[in-house]
């Protein structure tokens, strides 16, 4: 498979989608700003994140893919595959309505414990019930990405990546299109309506992919449940797999609740546009490759192609610090401008871009390693190894907290995202020391060659945007076109930047670019760089 142009339709599809998500958090900002109402729907948000990020983007796929690859590869045929899928709904489809019932039932306990119970804000009786009522209108959606994930799951393994990659941008058209048509008079209203969209997003997402599956010939019937050996298999490496492929969402949800009882009104808000920022490399990056590399390398694993395995690996982790060093460097030296950008409107002032700009600083320290985990841990989930990740993401957890505990007194609303990246920085060290230690993952030359070069052009785009910023500044405030302009103008500006440093440090060559379009010159290799 042609890692590249894999990830170039699966990442396109997902850039399509946080653009999308731009244009929300952006419109979210004017109407709603930085308040109690924002920083209620953030909390009710923070659950259904955590789901697609545990389900759709981490431990269903992990567990359910290598095992319905082995099923269609050891009977040579589908159906095996979709038999064992119709077990695995016929489990998961009450489990999944029993949780949620439960969910809505506890919503006011859930909401307190995701929000630190808002105890430096002191909302009123009637404020938190708001709260709780924006979670109860999220929470549906908690089983709507969960069956959703079972069908993308199948999808990704017959290579229908981008039918999958696509579904995201449903949630988003849903979600601006409630705040585009139908924003309140006031802060609360809109947070309601956008609580609401959420749920009818996540409908449309499942009918999207029922739709995709049907037309690929996977018509799932329901069945009774049976608790086989094949399905005790499932959930024995589904529940390890959750917190082993969410941990930043785990770390995420406790910073959000100790930031909603350790500081003040707004700073769920600051963090939540921050980490919105920081997804969009990630999302591009980081879940684009996570989706193609596991069901590949799970596949060249099941064949006996060690070797390709382990060079899918590498170039994974080459893409992936490609296009992450870059968004690293640009959020640290260049936060606030863009954020004045992007949210610095309406309800949005200037003082809300400060405080928000340093958040992004914080999480942009971690964005490497957040990319990394996706980039890593099918090397375990490939081999059905879902116990080790899940180890390593309870001692980030506990690093995680420590780190909130110290830094949110002392640096505010930058100490949470800061505290998140220290402790993904850890989980990828751990990851990638046992593959090492194992055999499993060495870097190639190719490999140690680049970083360095990288890290070298990324540095030399940082100082352009570093003097390019005050040029930019007096026009990424104003109407949206303006703002919109400039601060293309200046991401342009930095990115060009970089692609040439990128030739001039040697990290990459005209060659290389000639591979990654998928261009091969006749009698020259392209698997393999000169050195």
């Amino acid at each position: 498979m042609n890692l590249t142009k894999a990830l170039g339709s699966v990442g396109g599809l997902t850039l399509a989608s946080r653009v999308l998500a731009l244009v929300r958090d952006t419109l979210q900002a004017t109407y709603v700003g930085a308040s109690f109402a924002s920083d209620a729907f953030f909390v009710a948000f923070r659950l259904p994140n955590m789901f697609r990020a545990l389900f759709a983007e981490g431990a269903f796929s992990a567990a359910f893919i290598p095992m319905f690859n082995r099923k269609v590869g050891e009977e040579g045929e589908l159906s095996a595959g979709i038999a064992f899928a119709e077990a695995a709904l016929a489990v998961l489809l009450p489990v999944l309505a029993i949780f949620t019932a439960a969910m809505l039932i506890a919503a006011w306990p859930v909401t307190a414990a995701l929000s630190g119970g808002f105890t430096k804000q002191h909302p009123t009786h009637e404020q938190f019930a708001f709260a709780v009522e924006l979670s109860r209108w999220t929470i549906p959606y908690l089983m709507l990405i969960s069956l959703a994930s079972l069908l993308g799951g199948i999808l990704n393994s017959l290579n229908k990546f981008w039918v999958n990659a696509a579904a995201p941008i449903l949630l988003n058209i849903a979600m601006v299109g409630g705040l585009w048509f139908f924003h309140g008079a006031d802060a609360y209203q809109t947070a309601r309506v956008q609580a609401i969209s959420v749920t009818v997003g996540g409908a449309m997402q499942l009918v999207w992919l029922m739709v995709a599956c049907r037309q690929a010939g996977v018509s799932l019937k329901l069945r009774r449940p049976r608790f086989t050996p094949d399905m005790r298999r499932l959930l024995k490496l589904i529940l390890p797999a959750a917190l082993g492929a969410g941990a930043v969402q785990v770390n995420l949800a406790i910073s959000t609740a100790l930031a909603g009882g350790l500081l003040d009104q707004g700073s769920i808000s600051y963090i939540y546009y921050a980490d919105r920022l920081n997804q969009l490399p990630l999302g591009l990056i980081g879940i684009g490759l996570g989706t193609i590399l596991l069901p590949t390398v799970s596949r060249l694993l099941s064949t006996g192609k060690y070797d390709e395995a382990m060079d899918t690996q590498n170039r994974g982790i080459e893409l992936a610090l490609f296009l992450t060093l870059p968004a690293t460097v640009a959020f640290m030296v260049a936060a606030q401008p863009i954020i004045r950008g992007l949210f610095e409107h309406g309800a949005f002032k200037a003082a809300d871009t400060v405080a928000c700009s340093w958040a992004l600083a914080a999480f942009s320290v971690g964005l490497p390693s957040y990319v990394l985990v996706k980039v890593l841990t099918p090397g375990f989930y490939a081999r059905e190894d879902t116990k080790t990740p899940v180890r390593f993401a309870l001692v980030s957890v506990v690093v995680n907290l420590v780190g909130n505990l110290i830094l949110i007194p002392t640096l505010h609303q930058a100490g949470a995202p800061l505290a998140t990246a220290i402790s993904s920085s850890v989980n990828v060290a751990m990851l990638y020391w046992t593959l090492r230690q194992r055999g499993h993952f060495m870097t190639d030359a190719r490999l140690r060659r680049r970083i360095p070069r990288l890290l070298l052009a990324a540095i030399a785009m940082g100082v352009a945007l570093w003097f390019l910023g005050p040029l930019f500044n007096p026009y990424l405030t104003g109407s949206i076109v303006r703002r919109g302009l400039a601060l293309m103008a200046f991401v342009s500006g930095g990115g060009a930047v970089y692609a040439l440093a990128c030739f001039a440090t040697g990290a990459y060559r005209l060659s290389d670019l000639k591979t990654l379009l998928g261009r091969r010159r006749a009698g020259k290799p392209t698997g393999q760089e000169q050195l």
